[in-house]
């Protein structure tokens, strides 16, 4: 199925968990430091009502006066399961691009506002191609990948419907429980960072 942006709540409204997309139109991209930062000053530096925010911090390189996505995959969104519900009631999105799915709560604040759609992690490279342009980036000063890119892309996926906006989502278990457990997520340690000399 193709969507484009900014999505239609009627149309979303008859897309179900499993369902293939491919999406056209603009996105941005939203990390951890985009979230805190939006909800603690209380706004977004592009309009996104109605519109898609993928959980994703590109490879970049400067191309003339602009830039260019060199890559860009899914963060696993589970890193952004505090924050995601006020920023869906905040700023009114119709729908999360990611990976891995979201908990509960978030779930509770997606039904008949929101859809997720999973996007298979390994793929940056691929996903990088339906690019057409970087329309424009804000906060560089979060750093490259947690910075905000306005991004227009053409048929970007498949993404899979992963939860839809009756809340059923393909990552639970019936909808009683989530499929991982928060021992499951990652947790960074010092010891994982390697300093190369």
């Amino acid at each position: 199925m193709q969507l484009r942006t900014p999505l239609d709540k009627e149309e979303i409204g008859k897309i179900t968990t499993g369902d293939l997309i491919y999406l056209s139109g603009n996105i941005v991209t939203v990390r951890d430091k985009a979230h805190q930062k939006a909800l603690r000053e209380g706004e977004f530096p592009f309009d996104i009502e109605n519109g898609v925010i993928f959980h994703a911090g590109p490879i970049v390189r400067r191309e003339n006066d602009g830039w260019k996505i060199v890559a860009i995959g899914p963060t696993t969104s589970s890193r952004m399961n505090s924050l995601e519900s006020d920023f869906i009631k905040k700023f009114k999105i119709s729908a999360i691009i990611g990976k891995g799915g979201m908990n509960s709560s978030v779930i509770e604040a997606m039904k008949g506002n929101c859809i997720y759609l999973s996007m298979t992690g390994g793929c940056a490279a691929l996903a990088a191609r339906s690019v057409r342009a970087v329309k424009g980036v804000k906060w560089l000063d979060l750093g490259v990948p947690e910075a905000v890119w306005f991004l227009k892309v053409e048929n970007l996926g498949p993404l899979v419907v992963g939860i839809d906006l009756k809340g059923n989502s393909l990552y639970m278990d019936k909808g009683r429980a989530p499929c991982y457990s928060a021992r499951d997520e990652p947790t960074l340690k010092t010891s994982h960072i390697i300093n190369p000399r």
